[in-house]
């Protein structure tokens, strides 16, 4: 028996916001306040900047305004006023400032073209319009001419210019013959961006079609087809044998002499290109040769980015989409083909018109309150800030002692009610311009309560609530609570007042109940409003079920007795290994126990009593064992052969009801094995016709079973037997049975909101079957707000499983809420979930970044960490960008590749690792979210020290004969720094038995050591390692070669006798620093049955090195590398390193 505690109970609350952003006031979006209050101008709807129409229609420039009073209209043509009243062609739309200009009556649109700008006005202000350059849509005909036909050796390249009339906006150029037969289109034959159709080689087979440029216009609908061209292929071999086309050797067949690789388009081997931010980039490279050439495109210093780019035009065009500063560089493709290749390189420089760090926003206050607007743009170049007011310029304006301009902001110090206006930022460079609206607006307004009078609030004892109590006014009122209409003002004690003026009661006991009074005062008046707290009792399961064993075919009582309030109405469900229980026949459901009939093996499992009412819930779970019979008693089918059942027959419906049927079949044959259940299947023909659904199952002793249906769906039924064998085929399908329909009784799952792009949120969730359906014609409302706001919800009505939500801000929190409905009605009230809106890249870089070197291999960071408001999205990481810029070591090539350190979660300090020692590095940070990175930090460069180096390579021990034997080896491949010599440590041993250790030290150019053995039984075991300045490093152990009668040893005798070696160094020639000899008398075992002797000489061998280009990896070692007793803190975690 298991007791669960209860979830937390849903705390009704009343909805507060005392709205304050830097001093400033929202105006709540409750209509009746809105109509009230006096607002300057706010432009709602305009026409794009580039305004292109159609000539055919009657042109439409939109200005759409708010504002309190109605603000009124007026237009500028080329910065100078456009009286309407003058043109008869021209009217505004009632109550808006959109202009119409009619042509129904005859004119020429091309007279009105030009650049307006709307003027919204009231007596607080004026707002303005984009600057709005309207263009009449052109399609010129295309030029007549006379062309000649192209002469064209075959093999040779061929361009067919287009040159297409210059339309607005640019016409659609697609290739086809004079017959209006599409040109197929491969590596070999193409078009260009720019129209054109290149032949990378021509064939014979190229004569079998003329070539037409066609020209489709966008407005007009209409397509112009130039004069085609006309091939003529001079050939050394004139028949155009088809099967020639498919030969491994194409062109050695016709006779076509092969090229390398030339560019047709662009010229030449280097070429620039500039592109803006957040457009497309494209890059294209056509090639001759013969063959034809491949395309392949490289991005110097870097990988081309794989989420951004792709190919196209057989990959003789490279398109890499929403550009960003990060894709400038030097780009260069690669045309090549057995006999060569060329390479072009292309310079790209992104540029950027002006886009929004800040855009000013609309700014309320009240009386003597200050305040400030903020316009921040970027671009490159940097773009300038202009600031007017009410559509002048600002130092044309008269003078406002309350105002102060610091650059991009704007200050307001005690601002009074004459300080109402409408401010434009314009922020332009020489790609473009934004310009901003924003009004200062003072309002003087009393408190007023926004919420129901007199709300109720039940809560459970014990629990913790929050009563809100929204209110508005300006200046903006202070918010007090008192209990019971006396008494001193709540807070401290079990009480808490947020900041925002809610008031929440920690923990919920009976003489909390009452009516609670919040009071909202500020200079100019007084508002109330009250709250009925009600405390209930919590429901409680006093008598759990508990853990049973039954043997099967017995009953089983499980028991669920429950204390709840008596005024909240109970509701008590049963689950079964978590999820809802079926309530069969063989089943039975009290108010406080669940009895079962004839136990089953598939009985057994978990059984949860679900206590609940609309406040709370509480939960227990007992287990059911289940005992199979100890013994099976024999009969005569056993020894007959057991088949599957045969299929049950004559379905029938009786006891149609509006939601259940009974259905009853005749049982087949079981084969000489017992039928143990009846699965009961559906099929309806609305959703999903011909598929069949699992209903319900039911034991083999049963042939009739009451179904419970769903509403509005179109019953088809059958039945299939089990038994030990398996299953039997279907039975026939019964008569349909339709059922009434109803409104839903559940809503979509699975509801979520993600945001695709950075202005938008996709709503998504799982539709619902057929038998959730309940009625025709399905759908959803699908509702959304930003969270924790007043504003009223949107909603949208949808058929299908999606609904894209546009022009969200970045990044922010949404209510959503996905509704079914169908034509009987809506279903339930959904809960609300939490989804949010896309995010765009951070605007911020870590600053103040500091790096400690650990060690020769690893580095500390520490850095500030953004503020939240720059992320703009969910904080994934920072991440730290390095790369090795050189080695300390001359004449050493190194990668510069870049690799990066991955530290996730907001945390300000990391470990870089897995560095090359004795090596010059740089570093950036950025911060990471999930759209990507954001700007990169201040470049940071470093040094590792000396490190140890790695295993000396190819370490190898070679015995010409049994008196010598020779070691060779090679330079490290990680140095680590600079290596000052070689450690060699060997020992002689015998089965078991090991000698005295010999320990040698050779120069850093010796890579050779010869030794004279002392006996021919004894083998060495001969170990080398490399050193710097730190100390040894990576060693690596080799044995010298077993002889012949290892395999079968005698047995050694305990001591060996001395054998004295002789080690004479030698001097190298391009090392000054050996010694001329060098010697050291040590001692080796030898076998008794030999004299000691002394050897005269052992021959050392040193090689000349130079200078080697290597590539190095990461070094790794197994000597262990000390930490600095400064090392990181216990926090620093090591970041996680992708592996190179």
């Amino acid at each position: 028996m298991a007791r669960q505690p209860p979830p937390p109970s849903v705390h009704a609350a009343i909805l507060l916001c005392l709205l304050s952003l830097s001093g400033a006031i929202e105006i709540p979006m409750d209509p009746s306040i809105q109509n009230e209050l006096s607002q300057p101008p706010t432009i709602t709807k305009q026409s794009v900047k580039d305004h292109i129409v159609d000539p055919r229609d009657n042109i439409l420039i939109e200005c759409e305004a708010k504002g309190n009073p109605a603000p009124s209209f007026h237009w500028t043509r080329n910065s100078r006023f456009f009286n309407i009243a003058k043109d008869p062609r021209v009217s505004m739309r009632r109550k808006s400032g959109t202009l119409v200009i009619d042509f129904r009556s005859g004119g020429r649109p091309e007279e009105y073209e030009g650049e307006y700008q709307c003027f919204a006005r009231n007596k607080f202000g004026t707002a303005l319009s984009n600057r709005i350059r309207l263009q009449v849509s052109k399609s010129p005909l295309w030029p007549k001419e006379n062309l000649d036909p192209v002469v064209v050796q075959e093999g040779a390249p061929l361009t067919l210019q287009c040159n297409p009339p210059p339309g607005l906006p640019s016409p659609v150029i697609f290739w086809m013959s004079s017959s209006m037969e599409p040109i197929t289109q491969d590596k070999r034959v193409s078009q260009g961006h720019n129209g054109d159709l290149y032949f990378s080689n021509v064939m014979l087979q190229d004569m079998q079609t003329d070539y037409s440029c066609n020209a489709r216009f966008h407005f007009t609908h209409t397509i112009q087809q130039k004069n085609a061209f006309t091939l003529k292929v001079l050939t050394n071999n004139p028949y155009n044998d088809s099967s020639l086309r498919n030969h491994p050797d194409m062109y050695s067949a016709r006779g076509v002499a092969e090229r390398t690789p030339s560019f047709m388009y662009p010229q030449g081997t280097a070429s620039s290109q500039m592109v803006l931010r957040g457009t497309d980039l494209l890059l294209e490279c056509i090639a001759s040769g013969v063959p034809t050439p491949d395309i392949a495109w490289y991005k110097k210093g870097g990988d081309l980015p794989s989420d951004k780019a792709k190919f196209e035009n057989f990959n003789k065009a490279l398109r890499i989409t929403n550009v960003s500063e990060e894709d400038s560089g030097e780009y260069f493709c690669l045309a090549s083909n057995k006999m060569g290749s060329i390479r072009h390189t292309i310079s790209v420089r992104v540029k950027a018109a002006p886009y929004w760090l800040d855009e000013p926003k609309n700014l309320i206050l009240a009386p003597g309150e200050d305040g400030r607007l903020v316009c921040r743009a970027n671009g490159n170049p940097k773009p300038t800030v202009q600031w007017m007011v009410n559509g002048e310029p600002l130092q044309s304006a008269p003078p406002n002692p309350n105002r102060e301009v610091a650059g991009d902001t704007i200050i307001f110090r005690d601002t009074q009610i004459s300080s109402r206006a409408v401010y434009q930022c314009n922020t332009s460079n020489e790609h473009g311009y934004l310009l901003a609206n924003a009004f200062v607006s003072v309002l003087d307004v009393p408190p007023r309560m926004l919420s129901p009078r007199n709300q109720l609030i039940r809560v459970i004892l014990y629990n913790r609530t929050r009563l809100d109590c929204p209110f508005f006014g300006s200046p903006i009122p202070t918010l007090r609570w008192f209990k019971n209409g006396q008494g001193s003002n709540l807070d401290g004690g079990n009480y808490h007042v947020y900041e925002n003026g809610s008031l929440e009661i920690k923990m919920i006991r009976k003489e909390d109940q009452g009516i609670y009074t919040c009071v909202a005062t500020n200079i100019l008046g007084k508002a109330e409003n009250q709250v009925r707290l009600e405390v209930k009792d919590p429901t409680r399961i006093y008598r759990m079920p508990e853990d049973q064993v039954a043997k099967r075919g017995t009953t089983v009582q499980l028991e669920c007795r429950v204390k709840h309030d008596p005024s909240l109405k109970l509701t008590v469900s049963w689950l079964k290994d978590d999820e809802p229980l079926y309530i069969g026949n063989r089943m039975k459901k009290e108010d406080d126990s669940l009895t079962i009939f004839g136990v089953a093996e598939r009985d057994q499992g978990s059984y949860t009593c679900v206590a609940s009412t609309e406040l709370d819930q509480d939960l227990a779970k007992a287990y059911l064992t289940v005992l199979a019979d100890q013994a099976t008693p024999t009969n005569r089918l056993a020894a007959l052969p057991k088949g599957r059942p045969d299929r049950p027959r004559d379905l029938e419906l009786t006891d149609l009801a509006e939601r259940s049927v009974r259905l009853t079949w005749i049982p087949g044959d079981d084969n000489n094995s017992p039928i143990t259940d009846y699965v009961v299947q559906f099929e309806e023909d609305q959703f999903q016709p011909g598929v069949w659904h699992d209903h319900s199952k039911f034991p083999g002793s049963v042939n009739s079973a009451i179904l419970q249906l769903s509403p509005y769906v179109n019953y088809q039924f059958r039945v299939i037997a089990i038994n030990e064998v398996g299953s039997s085929h279907p039975s026939l399908p019964s008569e349909r049975y339709r059922t009434s329909g109803a409104p839903p009784e559940s809503n979509p799952a699975d509801v979520k909101g993600e945001g695709t792009r950075k202005n938008n949120m996709e709503i998504t969730w799982t539709p619902m079957n057929a038998t959730s359906a309940f009625g025709p014609n399905l759908r959803y409302i699908v509702k959304w707000r930003r969270r924790e706001t007043r504003e009223t919800w949107n909603n949208a009505t949808v058929w299908g499983s999606r609904y894209v939500v546009g022009q969200t801000p970045v990044y922010v929190p949404y209510e959503i809420r996905v509704q079914a409905e169908n034509d009987f009605g809506k279903g339930p009230e959904p809960d609300t979930v939490i989804g949010y809106s896309g995010e765009d890249y951070p605007r911020a870089a870590p600053t103040d970044v500091k790096i400690r070197v650990l060690n020769s291999t690893a580095i500390s960071l520490q850095w500030n960490r953004v503020y939240p408001d720059t992320v703009q999205g969910q904080l994934r990481e920072y991440r730290a960008y390095y790369w090795r810029e050189s080695s300390l070591l001359k004449n050493l090539w190194v990668s510069q590749k870049r690799q990066q350190a991955s530290f996730p979660g907001d945390r300000p300090r990391g470990v870089v690792s897995r560095l090359f020692p004795y090596s010059n590095y740089k570093l950036e940070m950025v911060v990471v979210n999930g759209r990507g990175d954001g700007p990169r930090s201040e470049t940071k460069e470093f040094t590792t020290p000396e490190g140890v180096p790695s295993a000396p390579r190819r370490f190898r021990v070679r015995q010409p004969n049994l008196e010598t034997i020779n070691l060779e080896w090679d330079h490290p491949e990680h140095p680590n720094g600079i290596l000052i010599g070689y450690t060699l440590k060997y020992v002689a041993f015998n089965g078991t038995k090991l000698g005295k250790q010999i320990v040698e030290n050779f120069s850093p150019n010796q890579t050779k050591f010869t030794m004279q053995r002392a006996d021919p039984v004894s083998r060495y075991r001969f170990t080398l390692s490399a050193r710097t300045q730190v100390g040894s490093g990576e060693a690596v152990t080799e044995e010298s070669p077993a002889p012949p009668n290892e395999a079968t040893p005698t047995a050694a005798p305990p001591t060996l006798p001395p054998t004295t070696v002789s080690v004479t160094g030698v001097v190298s020639s391009t090392d000054a620093t050996a010694t001329a000899a060098t010697t050291e008398a040590t001692t080796v075992p030898t076998i008794p049955s030999v004299a000691p002797t002394t050897m005269a000489t052992t021959t050392v061998a040193t090689t000349t090195t130079t200078a080697a280009t290597t590539m190095e990896r990461p070094p790794t070692t197994t000597s262990e590398t000390k930490m600095p007793e400064s090392g990181p803190r216990a926090e620093e975690e090591e970041a996680q390193v992708p592996k190179s």
